[in-house]
């Protein structure tokens, strides 16, 4: 059966041709997850996510659409580890990760520290500096538009979703990005 006719297969409900499409497919999850690294995870956790991707592509894809089968997979698969990749490089959840569990095998009572505790409070404020450091510095680098479109694009927003945001148009968005990358990689980094 052809990819088309099992993504038809697969939309009426067939878990057999979903089946046989993820398997099919796994390959190219592999070669599309290989290159990423996810910050606190593992290459497990990309397989899962370009299987997550490979999934919504089966579910999604449109046969009258001018792509292939496999040309939308390999596009919802890198979507879905760009974007997993880039939800944890965020900072907001650092906290969250570095706090210490009072419900933890490895807490005593009279300890102050358990051994599963990797930063220290002054880890922690070296680098808590240091991203104050590096927003002061892009705030004399950067015009207020180039730090709206950062601040969004840090946030996972799309082109998309920070062109309607800031009510401009998509390229002047990709323009600013190039020009932020550019003055980042010239002045701070």
């Amino acid at each position: 059966m052809t990819d088309s006719d099992l993504c038809a297969l697969a939309a009426e409900g067939d878990r057999e041709a979903e089946d046989i499409l993820i398997q099919r497919y796994s390959v190219l999850v592999k070669k599309c997850a290989r290159p990423y690294f996810l910050a606190g995870g593992d290459s497990e956790d990309l397989m899962q996510e370009g299987f997550l991707g490979l999934l919504s592509a089966v579910r999604q894809y449109d046969e009258s659409k001018t792509a292939s089968f496999k040309t939308f997979a390999e596009l919802c698969i890198r979507n879905r580890l760009y974007s997993a990749v880039r939800s944890a490089a965020r900072f907001k959840h650092t906290p969250l990760n570095d706090y210490i569990s009072f419900a933890s095998p490895n807490f005593d009572e009279g300890q102050t520290r358990s051994n599963t505790f990797l930063r220290d409070p002054e880890t922690l404020i070296i680098a808590k500096e240091r991203v104050d450091e590096l927003y002061s510095a892009l705030e004399s680098y950067l015009s207020p538009f180039e730090r709206s479109v950062m601040v969004l694009y840090l946030e996972g927003f799309s082109y998309n979703e920070i062109s309607q945001t800031l009510n401009k148009p998509v390229k002047s968005i990709d323009n600013a990005v190039q020009r932020i990358r550019k003055k980042l990689a010239k002045n701070i980094i």
